[in-house]
């Protein structure tokens, strides 16, 4: 996937059939749909792929355990269909990740042993394990580091865990197999209409040259999130909100604090809401939380109240209480609620479905809707297009299409840090043998190599220090510090991959390190 192959696609072809706006989970999933349908497909993204919501999820594939306590069985029965999918489909990366919940009265371990044996039986034969009751003893075993005080016993259940902006990378790879066209750097600035008021296609800008592109297309989607809203003003005049942002933080600390392969999960915290501690690329991604925030930001910043919460929470649950000192790297992300219909529903009554909405001008625009059903988002989006633009009429595919990557097999040695790359493992380690100054580690403390920052540049199409830190190698996200310690050299490779000066490698170091800073505490940012 090299980005200038893909703009002399740009170039090449009239008229499209489906144009997604935006480069999420769902504006991805939506281009592999279409173009493995036999669609002329092209995505464009304004910044990076994933760069949004999709790379700062909690990396649970999952039912929704609490969707089941809200009643909403037709998402759970949906999502645990669509889980049972990503890990056939997407086998180097999504995996099966047992938790715990620790219950502190007698009557915990019955109630959740029950609902969460109706979350199996909702699972059919993608089930990935039975739920059980266990003692306080074997909690005490599986959570080493669990609260002891007043543990009456516990529950084990099983859900999936993933690398979400990994997957974001590689459903873009395998569109582009599947011949579709995928930009990111490439920002839609207006919509294009006939004298119907209806969109034609859109206007975009090559963020990088500022060169202008018109392209035409009979459908044109709007998956852009948290944004979605902008892309509605360009298309109506009369406008009202369809997109409520949510924010959801993560605090990511040491494996020491539960030095265990088991999730704990806690199902109702002080504010009534789900907390998560989950082992991740040996690190623990402790969250989230759910704040309704008035304005959109490509960096959101975590609020103070928010990280107390997340803090106090795991110090409760945790012997070996995480402090301010201890948070590594601390990210947030927005989730694109569907805006209710009535004003002051609190977020938790928000429904976390999707829905499709076609515009008048013949826009269609997706809200809501989780990493999980992405595949189904898709599939949902592109039949709706077959309808209202008229496409001609083909069946879905992506049940069974294998992601860029896929290892089907049951014994994958997660212990290498490389196996995020799947079957692209051999190329890496090609990559390393004929230049071996690419073996050489990018920090000291964690496995990442040259080689990987390369691959990213050549064959991910990273166009920039975060793309890389971020959502290719995961250092931003599992330790600040050192992604901000390692950007300088990043700069160096990028510079001399893509042909750019030393001012720009110096102003690529600056501009991250203001970005990486986002990612610590106030009182820990390197000044």
């Amino acid at each position: 996937m090299k980005r200038h192959e893909q703009i002399s696609k740009l170039n090449e072809t009239k008229e499209w059939d489906v144009i997604v706006i935006g480069g999420g989970a769902s504006g991805l999933g939506t281009a592999l749909d279409a173009a493995s349908r036999g669609y002329k497909t092209i995505l464009v993204e304004a910044v990076d792929f994933a760069k949004g919501t999709s790379s700062r999820s909690t990396k649970l594939v999952h039912g929704g355990v609490r969707y089941l306590e809200q009643g909403d069985v037709s998402l759970v029965r949906e999502a645990l269909k669509e889980r049972g999918l990503m890990a056939q489909n997407a086998g180097h990366l999504v995996k099966n990740q047992s938790f715990v919940i620790p219950n502190y009265n007698w009557w915990g371990g019955y109630f959740y042993t029950i609902g969460l044996s109706i979350y199996d039986l909702l699972a059919g034969k993608l089930s990935l394990g039975k739920s059980q009751y266990i003692s306080k003893k074997k909690t005490t075993e599986l959570l080493p580091n669990i609260e002891q005080k007043g543990l009456v016993s516990g529950v084990i259940y099983q859900d999936g865990q993933f690398d979400d902006s990994r997957l974001a990378i590689n459903i873009a790879q395998t569109a582009v197999e599947k011949g579709a066209c995928l930009l990111n750097y490439t920002k839609v600035v207006g919509l294009l209409k006939d004298s119907k008021n209806q969109v034609t296609g859109v206007q975009v800008k090559n963020q990088e040259t500022g060169e202008l592109f018109d392209l035409k297309g009979k459908a044109v989607i709007n998956a852009t999130g948290v944004f979605t809203n902008s892309i509605m003003k360009l298309n109506d005049t009369v406008y009202k909100k369809y997109i409520v942002p949510s924010q959801g933080i993560h605090l990511v600390f040491d494996k020491s604090f539960l030095p265990s392969d088991h999730a704990l999960m806690i199902p109702k915290t002080s504010d009534g809401r789900v907390l998560f501690a989950v082992p991740w690329h040996d690190k623990i991604v402790v969250g989230t939380t759910d704040t309704l925030i008035k304005s959109n930001s490509l960096e959101p910043i975590s609020l103070e109240n928010e990280i107390d919460f997340v803090l106090e929470t795991a110090q409760r649950f945790l012997e070996k209480k995480p402090t301010r000192a201890d948070v590594l790297s601390v990210f947030a992300g927005l989730r694109p609620l569907a805006a209710p219909e009535k004003e002051g529903k609190s977020t938790k009554e928000v429904s976390r479905s999707h829905k499709i909405i076609v515009s008048e001008t013949g826009l269609i625009t997706i809200t809501g809707g989780k990493w999980t059903t992405y595949r189904k988002i898709a599939e949902d989006i592109i039949d709706k297009a077959i309808t209202v633009r008229n496409l001609p009429k083909r069946e879905c595919k992506t049940e069974n299409i294998s992601i860029h990557g896929n290892i089907k097999t049951s014994i994958f040695d997660r212990k290498n840090h490389l196996y995020i790359y799947g079957t692209d493992i051999p190329k890496i380690l090609e990559l390393q043998n004929q230049e071996p100054k690419l073996k050489q580690k990018l920090h000291s403390d964690y496995d990442y190599t040259l080689a990987e920052v390369v691959w990213a540049i050549r064959y991910e199409m990273a166009r920039t220090i975060d793309d890389v830190l971020s959502r290719r190698v995961r250092l931003l996200f599992l330790d600040a510090r050192a992604a901000i310690t390692v950007s300088e050299k990043v700069a160096q490779l990028l510079a001399e991959e893509l042909g750019y000066d030393d001012v720009w490698a110096e102003d690529q170091t600056t501009q991250f390190k203001k970005l990486a800073n986002g990612f610590l505490l106030p009182e820990f940012q390197i000044k």
